[in-house]
């Protein structure tokens, strides 16, 4: 299992340094997120400060973007890599791609399958110089000239990860996918219980196998001493509550008998009461999906939960890189842990 490290878009003078630092420390894979900022121009920034690092977005939203133009994106990056880069690409809800970023919601799970598709034909293309002809149930594209055409690079298999919570995507990506973002919102049992058995399903009817999809998730953790880790434990707290009163992940709850706590929290969200909201979340839910231990033992409980689980993980908390030294330490007790036989 390997250790990553997963960062909100940060403002790009921002990134450099914590590139450099993710890097010292001695992670695995860089994942940055599309939430404030874009996140594949501060990859770009961390692709010309590492050597080492493989480089992904956790997520990039897909649909507000033309395959067109996201290929063109992580074709140049996947080149100023040297072959490091991982595309994630992510859904959203409705509400999101209808209202922040106004663009038609439709099919999400079979127009992500059209997306992944439309996206390795214009690659190939590039890549071998054919004529490119993709005609996709919500994308067609059969004009490239030698003008656009960026041409073949060294690297120019692109890993494609997607993610999501519900059987329909967990599915698509043991068809297509190289690797899955589980979301922070899971439990053991959801692994166990929905999505190994649906990212299988996948699987078998591509006829591939569970080592070609890497399963990549940042976990919630509370860890620290004192009124330290009493604060963390009401940060998860809230955030859980946040997540929780979505509909489109009520799965992750409805597996633990907690369907009636979601739609509290659904109908407090849409009240805009969010204060209210994390007293909903009670102990056994913190148990049921954070990880809780000290600093160093982390790396052990995280080993633990997820053997066998997850391929990838990271850790649910900010990264500062003067605290460097401290994950260096965290990623020392990592390495210390016995490697299965």
């Amino acid at each position: 299992m390997h250790l990553d490290l997963t960062l909100l878009a940060p403002a790009l003078d921002q990134m450099p340094t914590l590139a450099q630092a993710a890097e010292t420390v001695g992670f695995d894979t860089l994942w940055v997120g599309e939430t404030k900022h874009n996140p594949f121009l501060p990859l770009t920034l961390a692709a010309e400060h590492t050597r080492r690092l493989r480089l992904g977005t956790a997520v990039a939203i897909a649909f507000p973007r033309s395959p067109m133009v996201t290929a063109h994106i992580a074709w140049d990056l996947q080149r100023f890599s040297r072959g490091r880069f991982v595309l994630g690409l992510g859904t959203q809800v409705r509400a999101h791609i209808q209202r922040r970023f106004s663009t038609p919601w439709e099919a999400p799970v079979a127009k992500l399958r059209d997306y992944i598709l439309a996206l390795r034909a214009i690659w190939h293309a590039w890549q071998h110089r054919t004529r490119l002809n993709y005609r996709g149930r919500f994308y067609t594209f059969t004009l490239m000239t030698d003008f656009f055409d960026p041409g073949p690079i060294e690297h120019p298999h692109i890993p494609i990860y997607i993610a999501g919570v519900n059987r329909g995507l967990i599915r698509l990506a043991g068809e297509l996918a190289q690797g899955f973002h589980v979301h922070p919102f899971h439990s053991p049992r959801y692994l166990r219980q929905v999505l190994l058995p649906t990212l299988e399903e996948g699987l078998r009817a591509a006829g591939r196998s569970r080592s070609q999809v890497r399963l990549v998730s940042t976990v919630f953790v509370i860890t620290g001493k004192g009124s330290a880790r009493a604060r963390l434990r009401e940060e998860v707290r809230r955030q859980l509550a946040f997540y929780a009163s979505t509909p489109t992940y009520r799965l992750v709850l409805d597996l633990h008998g907690w369907a009636a706590v979601g739609e509290r929290l659904s109908r407090l969200a849409a009240r805009g009461a969010w204060e209210q909201m994390p007293a909903l979340i009670t102990d056994e839910m913190l148990a049921a999906y954070a990880v809780e231990a000290d600093w160093l033992d982390l790396p052990r409980a995280l080993h633990a939960r997820y053997a066998g689980l997850l391929d990838q993980v990271a850790l649910y908390l900010p990264f500062d890189p003067a605290e460097a030294p401290r994950w260096q330490a965290l990623r020392a007790a990592w390495d210390a842990l016995p490697r299965p036989a």
